[in-house]
């Protein structure tokens, strides 16, 4: 250990450490896996204090910090391969309070979200937000990146579910942003500048969390659909006629990956395109209303076929065609974009993109879903086994440059939940005007003067 690291032993003992090559190799990398881990070491704070120390402690020795989740990230933000530290929050877990009264939870930041959703249910409440890397992300991750995941449409993005938030500013001070207030107009709101900041503002210790009653009782539907435009009409069609809580497309291809990952198959023959949508169904009414729409939908000609889960074990199995393809394409080591736009550009968008990649990409497996209800699609570009990762990120980049200028067209963004990161940083400027970007850089300035928190993600430089 480095003399700067003595020095953090010493000032604080009871913090614990890591630099064994394996560990510096686990904590450095998030699921890009496009960068080689390189980090000084690993800091594992149990409190908010240790945080702030170590804070202070890496101004004074001009050391980086990368804050650390889950790093279930697709945009390198949780990256540290240039001798940062690695502050990693995964020992501050535990549940901290919940009020009754204003029905809310205050956890630490490294709590799994399913954790985070396991503790509301205790108290017969639930945290909606919800996404398939439940189990293995944190609640600071989602923060820091304003995570979205397959119920945006009911209940929005998680900055909508955040009350109150602590944070270690890169000057080692910890700033109480909002105190749970429901009404609070005394001033600018940094707990909405927090969020979503990708960790280069101030490092979240104690998250304040609204909770919400449990959705009324739902029915899941899988359903084959013809093409692309079936997909938007379909959408159309269940949103005026019945109380979304989720509507999800995905592509046979990436339908494919997740067979063959071990889910089972749920509808007979091969379609384009699948839809898992789920609805509120709390009264035999409902559900005939469902089966009503299900039949107009297919004489219409916009499905094809559909199955209604008749149980909670149905609908699970219905939901991992399209919660399992990630992790069923992790093996391929994709190229991953995450872009969104307005709900009412997607059709075009869509058009556009698919005529870009299928130009673009002629020789090379692309699979795409996405949150079709909030305008949000995820591109998988899959490297061929004989070409070089060199070769294969020189030519995703490039299609990535188009597909920065398309969005910019269709007033899109490049990042829809992930950030920014590493990945995405050379087009920051196809979401954000120069005006905007120099702002940015102004209040990073004033949260982190010394530039030590998350250096080199989200701006080319700091």
């Amino acid at each position: 250990m480095s003399a700067a690291l003595d020095d953090l032993a010493r000032r604080l003992p009871g913090l614990r450490l890591l630099s064994e090559p394996g560990d510096l190799e686990h904590y450095g990398r998030d699921w890009t896996r496009r960068w080689t881990p390189a980090p000084l070491a690993i800091a594992l704070p149990a409190t908010a204090e240790e945080v702030q120390g170590i804070v202070r402690w890496a101004n004074e020795h001009d050391v980086a910090i990368v804050p650390s989740g889950g790093r279930t990230g697709l945009s390198g933000g949780a990256v540290a391969a240039n001798g940062e530290l690695v502050l990693s929050l995964e020992r501050m877990n535990r549940v901290l309070g919940f009020d009754a009264a204003d029905r809310t939870l205050t956890v630490q930041p490294g709590m799994p979200l399913e954790a985070v959703h396991m503790a509301a249910r205790e108290h017969g409440l639930v945290y909606p937000v919800d996404f398939a890397a439940r189990g293995s992300c944190s609640i600071g991750g989602n923060i820091a990146t304003n995570a979205g995941g397959i119920r945006v449409i009911r209940y929005g993005n998680t900055r909508e579910w955040i009350a109150g938030l602590k944070a270690v500013a890169g000057n080692g001070e910890l700033l109480d942003l909002n105190r749970a207030l429901v009404k609070n107009s005394s001033g600018y709101d940094f707990r909405q500048l927090m969020i979503g900041s990708e960790g280069t503002l101030g490092i979240v210790v104690e998250a304040t969390l609204r909770l919400t009653d449990p959705p009324p009782p739902a029915q899941t539907m899988l359903l084959a659909l013809p093409d692309m435009d079936a997909v938007l009409a379909v959408f159309g069609l269940f949103r005026s006629k019945l109380a979304l809580q989720a509507f999800e497309f995905f592509t046979d291809v990436a339908l494919r990956h997740v067979l063959a990952h071990g889910a089972q198959r749920a509808l007979d023959g091969e379609h384009p395109y699948y839809v898992v949508t789920e609805f509120d169904a709390p009264d035999e009414a409902a559900q005939d209303a469902a089966l009503a729409v299900l039949g107009e939908g297919m004489e219409q000609g916009w499905i094809v076929d559909g199955t209604i889960a008749q149980s909670e074990a149905q609908a699970a199995a219905l939901w991992r065609l399209r919660e399992g393809i990630t992790e069923s394409l992790a093996p391929h080591k994709p190229y991953k974009n995450d872009v969104s736009v307005r709900i009412g550009a997607v059709p075009a968008f869509l058009h556009a993109m698919q005529v870009l990649l299928a130009r673009e990409y002629p020789h090379i497996e692309v699979v795409w879903f996405g949150h079709i209800g909030d305008g949000n699609l995820h591109i998988n570009v899959l490297k061929p086994a004989g070409m070089a990762d060199a070769d294969f990120i020189a030519q995703c980049e490039h299609v990535t440059k188009l597909l920065a200028a398309t969005l910019k067209e269709h007033g899109g963004s490049i990042s829809a939940e992930h950030g920014i990161g590493l990945v995405k940083r050379p087009y920051l400027d196809s979401t954000r005007s120069a005006a905007e970007i120099a702002l940015m850089r102004g209040v990073r300035k004033v949260f982190d003067p010394n530039g030590i928190l998350n250096p080199g993600k989200l701006f080319e430089a700091d």
